[in-house]
């Protein structure tokens, strides 16, 4: 058999190594596995941590750290439960009400929110728009009714974003409130029930919950429960694509 020049070569090499007293050079080995995390997942990690727009939770689901129970007169107990915040049965308002520090302007809220007993509001979430405050009414006037309280002094049950929604007994509802500078929307699960310019109108709200300010969750004569509460603030784009939006509502 004919021998190929490459194997003589190797022989070759091989048996003066041996004639010199020389150990033959290693054959290649594969190169080490890296233990290094790569260099785009660490700054994936570092963008995701230092996001300023990521989302941020405002409960811990075992404490009322970051929270208070408001005196409103006639509440019920206000406690953490399975990792939800139960508003108890009260003789009107009961309340829970965030100590930290909040956005004003451009950012969205998203909670859920679910009526253990009674017939009225059981999520409904006072929120910052810039220095006035608003509230979003999830369920009132015997349960069914949504919308802002207030807008141009008229509360949820008479105004422009007056809606009624069917709520029932312990089935979880994803809230959703996003505040820019043009409107303010609000969502229940995929049903957008609250679409508003802000330019034209006065937003404040009804004395019941002045003790909920500037972020708070209520019921009334209900008990509810709440969990999964976060928030963020709106990325630039994403001001200046609703800005956009809203121009085109004005026509």
């Amino acid at each position: 058999m004919k021998r190929c020049p490459r194997t003589t070569a190797v022989a070759v090499l091989a048996m003066l190594s041996v004639m010199l007293g020389a150990a033959p050079p290693p054959s290649p080995a594969a190169p080490p596995e890296s233990t290094k995390t790569p260099v785009a997942e660490t700054k994936a990690d570092d963008k995701k941590t230092d996001d300023p727009y990521a989302w941020k939770s405002l409960f811990d689901a075992k404490t009322l750290t970051g929270w208070k129970a408001p005196k409103f007169g006639g509440e019920g107990e206000v406690k953490v439960e399975d990792g939800m915040i139960i508003l108890g049965l009260g003789d009107g308002i009961t309340g829970a009400t965030y100590t930290g520090e909040l956005p004003k302007i451009n950012y969205e809220v998203t909670l859920e929110g679910k009526r253990l007993d009674g017939n009225d509001f059981f999520c409904t979430t006072t929120f910052p728009v810039g220095d006035s405050p608003c509230t979003f009414v999830v369920g009132g006037w015997g349960g069914t009714v949504v919308g802002l309280s207030n807008v141009d002094f008229y509360d949820a049950a008479d105004n422009v974003t007056t809606n009624f929604h069917d709520l029932k007994k312990d089935t979880w509802y994803r809230i959703r409130i996003r505040v820019s500078d043009s409107k303010i929307e609000a969502w229940i699960g995929d049903d957008k029930l609250v679409d508003l310019p802000t330019e034209g109108h006065k937003f404040s709200i009804r004395w019941e919950v002045d003790l909920c300010k500037p972020l708070g969750i209520a019921s009334w004569c209900t008990k509810g429960a709440v969990r999964d509460i976060r928030i963020r603030k709106l990325k630039p784009e994403e001001v200046k694509q609703i800005a956009e939006e809203t121009a085109k509502q004005k026509g």
